[in-house]
């Protein structure tokens, strides 16, 4: 990645010790480097076909559909099963057990025999077993009050309430797609090599969009049970108007831990086509036209991002107000002066909050596809995630590596229960991962190692009393239990932007900073925490449907019109 993407441009990325703050990666907005438009960015130019080769749904909305995805290689099927689900039974959480409707995306197109198997298992979710023909594992739930009012108006030969559907902004929201080998699933190395399968994430970006292609024919199929002769199907751009919804846990959060190499490689892609972007010299008035455009359809769409989160209301109140005062400075910027991107970049910095600046980082990049497309191939990575350890580099180098990683967490002292506050651990119900108060829970014996500035402090303490010639072999024969912290030290040698600047278990931890974070890079929307663990977002709402992909914007569905 490193050598990939050379320092080319006359503006610099921003430093790590700038982007890499928790409150800055969690205020992160979407951009077309997200993988979702990534995606139907390449299902547009590869003129990829769709078809429906199954929708066996019962008046009772029970049954299965399969849906195929066509490319200039290979075929993707969605296998969807839809449930009769008791309300009582409907949860957002992952301990669910039961659910309106459940998905697996098979590598190929499946045969009777598979749909059979598939049936068996796939309703179960984590309980069933898939094989390595199937890539994803997911499941969704209706937006119960939505879902009927739909229903309910196309069944009489309505259309339903733009107010209520834009109130929600989906029908079914998932609450898990889990890929690469999950559950018996193929392991993300058997597919990496395949070409639609480089960027991060679009084999789960690709069955979120068909989904959403299934629950929008679902409901109409349900409305035509209802109404028969008079029920009518969705208007298009209604239809078009919904996502899929999302609700995402602490299952997430340690993702971008764990994955160091990968992470960077996201960032700095990120960073260099926005350092790519402020070096242009001169912007083309078809640039600025479009810079202006999208602006204008994103501070209209801000006006339906709404939350009962008080922080994130707090923030989407300061956007709105630092928007329009972005809205004034544009009509005294002259946008055909020499690096006016820069420009509107540095005052940006300068005169808005966090939010405001991000969402500016990512609409600068918009109209030059031709700068910075070509680094979503840079985004993936094919780093071991358990790296070897250089057992032969001197105490002395892992000294000086350390010392450079972490000084920006020299301030911290780690004696104070504030500092250790929480403790990441494993429950052993469902296997996922949770975050528990040290000092008021028994949890300590069973925490993961996902703290690395409180493990740098620890094992620089060590050091203090080490020989700096020894080798890092003979000191973890005499200290084996600091093994990952070397090995993370020595990993992040080469990647700049590879860790999080920030405690990740003191006291005052927002653990939705570092979902939101991810989820930015998926492309996700409107972002609604529930708590300061867990978040709802919408994904693809307003993205033209796969029939409509030939004649529609694939590119800016995320600035709805």
């Amino acid at each position: 990645m490193q050598q990939e993407l050379k320092q080319s441009t006359k503006v610099s990325r921003r430093p790590s010790e700038q982007v890499m703050r928790l409150s800055r990666l969690g205020s992160f907005h979407q951009s077309r480097l997200s993988f979702m438009r990534v995606l139907t960015r390449r299902l547009k130019q590869e003129q990829w076909s769709f078809k429906q080769h199954a929708f066996r749904i019962d008046s009772s909305g029970v049954g299965y559909a399969v849906y195929t995805a066509t490319g200039p290689q290979r075929c993707y099927s969605l296998v969807a099963f839809a449930h009769d689900l008791p309300d009582e039974l409907r949860s957002d959480r992952v301990i669910a057990e039961q659910w309106d409707t459940t998905y697996t995306l098979f590598d190929g197109i499946p045969t009777e025999v598979d749909i059979d198997r598939l049936a068996a298992n796939v309703p179960l979710q984590e309980a069933g077993r898939i094989t390595g023909t199937e890539l994803t594992l997911s499941r969704a739930n209706r937006s119960v009050r939505l879902w009927k009012h739909v229903v309910d108006s196309l069944a009489k030969g309505v259309q339903p309430d733009q107010a209520q559907i834009d109130s929600v902004g989906y029908l079914m929201r998932t609450t898990a797609v889990y890929g690469s080998g999950k559950f018996g699933a193929a392991d993300r190395q058997s597919i990496a090599q395949r070409e639609e399968c480089k960027s991060p994430f679009q084999v789960e970006m690709l069955s979120v969009y068909l989904i959403r292609t299934f629950v929008r024919d679902l409901v109409q199929h349900m409305a035509q049970v209802k109404g028969g002769e008079s029920s009518v199907k969705l208007d298009p751009a209604i239809a078009r108007s919904l996502g899929i919804g999302n609700s995402t846990g602490l299952g997430m959060a340690p993702f971008i831990l764990n994955h160091p190499a990968l992470f960077n490689n996201w960032i700095v892609a990120k960073e260099e086509a926005l350092a790519q972007v402020r070096s242009v010299q001169h912007a083309s008035d078809t640039e600025i036209a479009l810079f202006k455009n999208l602006f204008d359809r994103a501070q209209r769409s801000m006006v339906h991002w709404r939350t009962d989160h008080a922080l994130q209301q707090s923030k989407i109140d300061t956007l709105h107000t630092d928007l329009e005062l972005a809205a004034e400075f544009f009509t005294s910027l002259n946008f055909k002066t020499d690096f006016v991107w820069n420009t509107l970049f540095e005052w940006a910095e300068g005169q808005l909050d966090l939010e405001a600046q991000e969402f500016i980082a990512s609409l600068l990049i918009e109209p030059y596809g031709h700068l910075v497309d070509g680094f979503a191939h840079c985004m993936g990575s094919d780093s071991p995630v358990v790296a070897t350890i250089r057992g032969n580099m001197l105490l002395s180098e892992l000294k000086d590596l350390l010392d450079s990683q972490y000084a920006w967490a020299d301030h911290i002292n780690w004696s104070g229960q504030s500092s250790t506050a929480r403790a990441w651990y494993v429950s052993e119900e469902k296997l996922e991962p949770r975050l528990g108060e040290r000092f008021e829970e028994p949890i300590e014996p069973y925490e993961q190692p996902l703290a690395p500035a409180r493990d740098a402090a620890k094992l620089r303490a060590q050091l203090e009393h080490a020989n700096s010639a020894q080798s890092v072999a003979e000191f973890l024969l005499e200290h084996p239990e600091y093994r990952h912290t070397v090995r993370r030290i020595q990993t992040l040698k080469s990647l700049p932007y590879g860790e999080i600047q920030d405690n990740t278990i003191s006291e005052d931890l927002m653990p939705i900073d570092m979902l939101r974070c991810k989820l930015s890079f998926f492309g996700a929307i409107h972002f609604d925490p529930r708590s300061d663990r867990w978040v709802r977002i919408r994904m693809f709402g307003n993205a033209p449907y796969p029939e409509e992909l030939a004649s529609a914007d694939a590119e800016f569905w995320s600035y709805p019109e």
